[in-house]
């Protein structure tokens, strides 16, 4: 009996194989499961042209026919832009997806990590993939990040990256439309990058050399490291709103007077 391709895909959408997990992360976050009449229905994944290989790895990692067109179009960015989407229509595929959380119609609000075991740097890659980014600032820092309108998304990243890098992100939706912008820099996003990226894994070509060029980054000698942030517990407010007293609050925390000071009329305010 001949010996298995560990290349050939296992049972579909097992999120417990990397390349299912990946593939589910990204179509979360930057695919679209309609639904028609009757067992009608169609998924589809749009990305720029010069990604078609990703949608071409899903083709084949799916046991169901499924197509990739090509389309050119004026957009708010570009008068002539070229986009590739991969389209499949069987109700099995797409009753599978939708049950381990992809869900029909608008979703950007409603997407959470999967319910079932997975493969979680690579689920997380998949959709840093399709709704992140992977680089370096304008003043030549390295970084990654993540764009969505998902709180438990948000929320899972930055507790999955805080065991990884140690760096503690608290989510917060902007004022002006209501998003989340998780963001990693310095030694935090090459942690990451390199964790996400590992060699050999399924991803967007150029995200994975961004990613491998990251860890080129030395940090100046004249760099100031910052001390990780303290989290203000309720015992610590307790003990500030009892001694009422940012200096001696300083000494019994051991906090600087001015942290006090701002933690202070944040609980006077309501702020906290």
């Amino acid at each position: 009996m001949a010996d298995q391709d560990p290349s050939a895909p296992g049972r579909f959408m097992d999120l417990q194989d990397p390349r299912y997990a990946y593939m589910f992360g990204f179509l979360q976050a930057d695919g679209h499961l309609a639904q028609g009449s009757g067992q009608k229905g169609k998924l589809t994944a749009e990305v720029n042209a010069r990604d078609i290989e990703i949608l071409r790895e899903f083709q084949r990692l799916t046991p169901y026919y499924s197509s990739i067109s090509e389309r050119t179009r004026a957009t708010n960015f570009s008068e002539s832009h070229t986009s590739a989407t991969w389209s499949l229509c069987s109700l099995e595929a797409r009753s599978a997806i939708n049950e381990l959380g992809l869900p029909y119609g608008p979703k950007s609000m409603n997407i959470r990590p999967p319910r079932v075991d997975f493969s979680r740097r690579d689920y997380l890659r998949g959709v840093i993939d399709a709704d992140g980014s992977v680089g370096y600032t304008n003043t030549g820092l390295p970084f990654v990040s993540l764009t969505t309108a998902s709180t438990a998304l948000g929320a899972y990243l930055c507790h999955y990256a805080k065991k990884i890098t140690g760096a503690e992100r608290t989510i917060k939706r902007n004022t002006r439309d209501g998003i989340y912008n998780i963001l990693y820099t310095k030694e935090a996003a090459q942690a990451l990058a390199a964790h996400l990226y590992y060699e050999g894994c399924l991803g967007l070509g150029r995200k994975k050399a961004r990613a491998a060029e990251l860890l080129n980054w030395v940090r100046p000698a004249d760099m100031r490291v910052a001390p990780p942030r303290r989290r203000w517990t309720p015992k610590d407010d307790e003990t500030l709103l009892r001694l009422n007293d940012p200096a001696a609050a300083g000494i019994a925390l051991d906090r600087t007077a001015q942290s006090c000071s701002m933690r202070l009329w944040r609980l006077r305010t309501g702020k906290a």
